[in-house]
């Protein structure tokens, strides 16, 4: 089984991500969602957060250009950041979704220099904004930024035009349709659920 696959069930068996397609989880924002998500879950799972290491590393080895630094969007990318910075023996920074309100100030923590080339870590995708919001915040000091990768995406269009907008690449290691797919294929979901999730999705 490939280590997507395998990622995507382990995310569903620790609960990272839960799909209930008749009783839906109310979000933050109200939005009356069938998929709840909290990566941060996986931190305790040594296996499992070794795996989502390992797939990172594999993307980035597939990358023409390699980063120089691992930077991780505060709170949940920085863990997943520290550990694959020390895979690869790597610098890393760490960014706050807002300038510190005392001290120096510092949004990003850490050494940065102007011209290297940055690899953003986050844990999920969902509109995209708080991601790009730190890719800006290292570009506005000067930093490379390469791309954004996230352990999880729900795939909404909203995400991909904003990345598209500010001309960031993106990618995840895995993501909702993949969820939905592993579902239907281990008997956990129907047809008509599936499609009923998917055209949630799509409306959004």
């Amino acid at each position: 089984m490939a280590l997507k696959d395998e990622l995507t069930r382990e995310l569903l068996e620790i609960k990272a991500v839960q799909i209930n397609a008749n009783d839906y989880f109310t979000w933050t924002s109200g939005i009356k969602s069938p998929i709840y998500c909290d990566n941060r879950l996986t931190m305790s799972y040594p296996a499992v957060r070794k795996k989502i290491v390992t797939a990172f590393a594999e993307k980035i080895a597939a990358m023409e250009e390699k980063p120089d630094i691992i930077a991780g969007c505060a709170t949940a990318g920085i863990p997943h950041a520290a550990w694959l910075a020390e895979k690869l023996d790597l610098p890393m920074v760490y960014v706050r979704s807002k300038p510190k309100g005392h001290g120096k100030g510092n949004q990003i923590e850490g050494k940065i220099s102007r011209g290297q080339k940055v690899l953003v870590i986050e844990d999920l995708i969902s509109t995209g904004g708080s991601s790009i919001e730190s890719a800006k915040a290292l570009q506005a000091e000067g930093a490379d930024v390469l791309a954004v990768f996230a352990i999880f995406t729900y795939g909404l269009k909203k995400a991909t035009d904003q990345f598209a907008a500010e001309a960031i690449t993106f990618d995840t290691i895995t993501n909702f349709d993949a969820l939905i797919e592993a579902l239907v294929e281990d008997g956990k979901l129907t047809t008509t659920n599936k499609s009923e999730l998917l055209e949630w999705r799509n409306s959004l």
